[in-house]
């Protein structure tokens, strides 16, 4: 959906998991906005090389729909993020110690400010006299960037205190960050206390209606794809998603714990073997309820875990002892293929295979490849957050997909139909 189709949206209903709708960005006007101090949550959370350049800017460009719209009705924009994982443990002594270097959000204001075609004020703190005097310098429809907002142990503590400082920069509150939504930290669900009106933005409002909307009242068949290394990660998704799917086609380094629990020999492949009664439990759930779940047939295998290590493609009943899985095989990607031919709306989350590998990333590529072809058909494919997006990437496929989410924690939590704190919070319309 681009920007000019999310301002038509006035609210959203969250479809039943949430008791009232929520007001959204777009049911803010001209009038509610001009001159008004802005606090925007957005998820700027980006990678940066070792000189500090920011390697992928999909986040910032994913929130600038949000940043134009407030800036073109004469808003002064506050934006606030997080940045890597500031506070370090030290190894030898145990001690929690605040490491700014290589995560302050400075390259990401000069990064913004190119997209916007603008300056971007950036605030060397996000809270105090610092941050203060920067917001007062802004005029109507100007930005600035506040610093790392994890910089202060009370952003993820949710200390009212801190959020009450950050809240009093403004006159309003929007969080576009759905990568944070499941946290409820202070700059995403304190700070709504001493804001209002608290809203959502429309990256928020775009992955709901593509995720949830994609779960809870999606065109048919719908299909999920569920990979990734452990099932211990995925179980929470994977039982929720067999009381929606139509099929669920399962991938990545888990299979070889239903493989196990099913009595098949796995070599040295990964294998969760605390999980192998609870994989047992789900093959039977999704019998019992006429989900198809379907499993890969043959796999690659390698005789160590490295990108030139030796592979051979073997059936799933013939792996060998001293030889591990890392992706499906040929026989496979035809059977999901084919699986995939008459759905309507797909949902993926989890690569096939350690595709960080090149001779082991054919499985992950191939269903991209897929997915693509598919939506080119009309069919909805919406790559749901964390590793999978990173593949489709790689792939160059990103474009040909209807969604890509910014948010992998938080896809994950959704779409096992989990309330999300940071939306939650926000304010009813």
């Amino acid at each position: 959906m681009g920007c000019h189709e999310a301002y038509i949206h006035y609210y959203f209903r969250f479809l039943g998991r949430y008791p009232v709708a929520k007001k959204t960005l777009a049911a803010l006007t001209e009038q509610d906005l001009a001159g008004k101090r802005v606090l925007v949550r957005v998820d700027f959370n980006v990678p940066l090389d070792q000189d500090q350049r920011i390697t992928d800017d999909t986040r910032i460009r994913a929130a600038l729909p949000t940043i134009n719209y407030l800036r073109e009705r004469g808003a002064r924009v506050i934006l606030c993020s997080h940045l890597g994982r500031p506070f370090k443990k030290d190894k030898a002594t145990g001690a929690v110690q605040l490491v700014k270097e290589g995560n302050s959000l400075a390259p990401v204001a000069a990064r913004l400010g190119e997209l916007l075609g603008m300056p971007v004020a950036f605030a060397p703190d996000c809270i105090g006299e610092a941050a203060a005097q920067v917001v007062q310098g802004l005029a109507n429809g100007q930005v600035a960037l506040l610093e790392n907002v994890r910089f202060h142990a009370e952003e993820e503590a949710n200390d009212p205190e801190f959020a009450r400082q950050l809240a009093s920069l403004a006159d309003l509150y929007v969080n576009d960050a759905f990568g944070t939504a499941h946290r409820a930290h202070a700059s995403t669900e304190g700070v709504t206390r001493y804001l209002k009106p608290a809203v959502a933005g429309f990256l928020i409002e775009k992955e709901l209606q593509y995720l949830q909307g994609a779960i809870d009242n999606p065109r048919r068949p719908l299909v999920a794809i569920i990979g990734g290394s452990k099932v211990s990660s995925k179980i929470g998704v994977i039982e929720a998603l067999l009381e929606k799917v139509d099929k669920l086609i399962l991938g990545g380094g888990m299979i070889f714990t239903f493989y196990q629990a099913q009595g098949l020999g796995v070599g040295k492949s990964l294998v969760e073997t605390d999980k192998l009664d609870l994989a047992q439990a789900l093959l039977t759930k999704a019998q019992a309820r006429g989900v198809t779940l379907l499993l890969p047939t043959d796999v690659v295998v390698a005789d160590r875990f490295a990108p030139d290590a030796q592979a051979q493609t073997v059936p799933v009943t013939a792996i060998p002892a001293d030889w591990m899985g890392l992706d499906i095989g040929p026989a496979s990607v035809a059977q999901i293929q084919q699986a995939l031919q008459d759905c309507q709306t797909v949902v993926w989350n989890g690569p096939m295979g350690v595709f960080e590998f090149p001779q082991f990333a054919v499985g992950t590529r191939a269903v991209a490849e897929t997915l693509a072809q598919l939506t080119d058909r009309g069919c909805t494919t919406i790559i749901g957050g964390g590793d999978s997006v990173a593949a489709v990437e790689q792939a160059g496929l990103a474009g040909r997909m209807s969604h890509i989410s910014t948010g992998g924690g938080a896809s994950l939590e959704l779409l096992e139909g989990k309330i999300l704190p940071g939306i939650a919070a926000l304010e009813e319309a």
